[in-house]
């Protein structure tokens, strides 16, 4: 099979089909399964793009039929096709949840009609990003997630959308140009833009240079990264959106920023001029991330400054320099998209189900819906580092690899990755005391949805409860008459246990996916692979 023919298509498909998408924008229906199919293409041609490279080693692919290093590279390598099959996995689980959303709604609560043609372009965008084998390329797969995600994040036109959207745009912005700037510098000063030509060339330039440009890459990656304290954008931003942009915002955005970090730092720069640099930041970004969210009192804001700390982990990983840190980085994000990605899944479930997402006003939601309890603890424990969950798998691997160091600041780096972890189990504790463990009647100002006095007729809390019931005025200590109750669709519900599902799966094969990541780190440490296959011509 020819391998390099497969490379173009998870940034071709999506691409046809928001075309598609925004064709049948006036029938809800069939746009949703459009959307579905596409995304479920993407993901199955991805696997098979990994099996394949994992064989054959880095696949190039120059489009136009310019040789190299001229032209539009694209290279699909072990951690490329990787993170590609994670990411559209994760892609389709949401856009099911936002389907069943909007279905539920009948599209008047949900994501309105241009979500789907706007959602396609992002995965679209994400996939350029890691492919891209040139910095124009991956500046352009930026700009094209960046754009469909200023669109996404104000679905609606909500005055708190509105706000919240307008400070991300101009921090992308601003990041953007800082990376055009770079581009320019580089191109300027070594002719060239392809990645793989640049392993070569920039070595020869003067240490001052070299530093100069590699420092501008950084910032303007670390921005997208979210890596503090360039993070201070990203708490205030993503919870206002709908839910299920949250989620995937939440679990691939800032994952392309790492993504850039991580290129940046084993393809471009080896050698570890920055590694204190990194380290120092990496330790900044768990502790003060995660000492934010523990001062939490909304669930969406909590997980927003919990996705921050997470962060920190990886970059710890590419701090390090050493081949089980890197691994250990890899393993991390692959398990850090789909766990963190779950939980603002279900954060969005216990919103649609208790009528808020303020950790003061919930409780008695375990009662209430045990299914929703249990789609929360799982995940939670496994982001928290739990044995024997993948969270504790890839946080061990990133505290030996820190041991291995053996440098004073590693050892701090370690200490900090412990207390980070066991912080980010006392915010995950303290949301499962309060929303689903204490009674609703010691909540502040409950929701009346928390209050009602019995199930439905068919005792399924879970799914669909009632459409009408009488709840208990919690000043007064009666009646209050019927109220609406919200129901938590079906499809909403089963995508996010679906994602649930994968996060457990991570640990039951954690050896081989673990393995997997050693051999992307080796090859990536190791860089001739990647550039033979690209200054060669493409595939073997």
């Amino acid at each position: 099979m020819n391998v390099a023919a497969l490379v173009p298509l998870p940034v071709a498909l999506p691409f046809l089909g928001a075309a598609l998408a925004f064709v049948l924008v006036r029938h809800p229906k069939a746009q949703r399964r459009a959307s579905l199919a596409t995304v479920a293409l993407t993901l199955a041609v991805e696997v098979l793009v990994l099996a394949l490279v994992w064989n054959a080693g880095p696949v190039a692919v120059h489009l136009g039929g310019w040789a190299p290093p001229f032209g539009i590279a694209m290279v699909a390598d072990q951690f490329s096709s990787l993170l590609l099959v994670v990411s559209s996995a994760v892609s389709l689980a949401v856009l099911a949840y936002a389907a069943g959303q909007g279905a539920a709604d009948d599209d008047a609560r949900g994501p309105v009609s241009v979500f789907h043609p706007t959602y396609l372009l992002l995965v679209a965008g994400v996939s350029n990003a890691f492919l891209a084998g040139d910095l124009f390329n991956l500046y352009v797969g930026f700009e094209i997630l960046l754009t469909a995600s200023y669109v996404l994040m104000t679905l609606g036109g909500t005055a708190s959308r509105v706000r919240a959207g307008t400070t991300y745009v101009v921090v992308s912005v601003v990041s953007s140009m800082l990376f055009l700037v770079s581009i320019a510098m580089i191109y300027g000063a070594t002719g060239t833009v392809t990645l793989a030509d640049l392993a070569v060339k920039l070595a020869a330039l003067p240490q001052g240079t070299q530093n100069t440009l590699h420092i501008l890459l950084l910032v303007a990656f670390g921005i997208k990264a979210a890596v503090f304290p360039l993070s201070f954008w990203l708490p205030d931003s993503y919870p206002t959106a709908p839910a299920p942009v949250t989620a995937v915002f939440a679990g691939l955005l800032t994952k392309v920023g790492v993504y850039a970090i991580v290129r940046t730092e084993t393809l471009l720069f080896p050698g570890g001029h920055f590694d204190t640099v990194l380290m120092v930041v990496a330790l900044l970004t768990m502790v003060i991330g995660i000492l934010g969210a523990v001062a939490q009192t909304d669930i969406k804001r909590m997980l927003s400054f919990t996705l921050v700390s997470h962060i920190g982990y990886m970059i710890f990983g590419v701090a390090v320099a050493n081949v089980l840190g890197l691994a250990a980085a890899i393993f991390y994000i692959i398990h850090h998209i789909t766990v963190q990605t779950s939980l603002f899944m279900v954060a969005g479930l216990i919103e649609r189900r208790g009528g808020t997402s303020s950790l003061l006003r919930l409780g008695g939601l375990a009662k209430m819906s045990p299914l929703l309890a249990v789609l929360y603890f799982i995940p939670a424990m496994n982001l928290s580092g739990i044995p024997p969950f993948s969270g504790f798998l890839g946080k061990m691997g990133l505290l030996e690899a820190g041991v291995a160091a053996g440098t004073p600041l590693a050892y701090v780096l370690v200490a900090g990755a412990v207390l980070a972890s066991l912080l980010t189990l006392l915010a995950m504790a303290r949301v499962w005391s309060r929303v689903f463990w204490r009674s609703p009647a010691d909540a502040e100002n409950p929701e009346p949805v928390l209050l009602a006095t019995a199930p439905d007729s068919s005792g399924d809390w879970n799914m669909r409860a009632l459409r009408t019931s009488k709840y208990v005025d919690a000043t007064e200590g009666r009646f209050a008459g019927e109220t609406e109750v919200p129901i938590l669709p079906r499809m909403m519900v089963y995508s996010t246990l679906g994602l649930v599902v994968l996060g457990i799966a991570l640990t039951v094969f954690a050896a081989p996916l673990f393995e997997l990541s050693v051999h992307a780190a080796e090859s990536m440490l190791a860089r001739t692979p990647y550039i033979t296959a690209v200054l060669s011509g493409g595939a073997p």
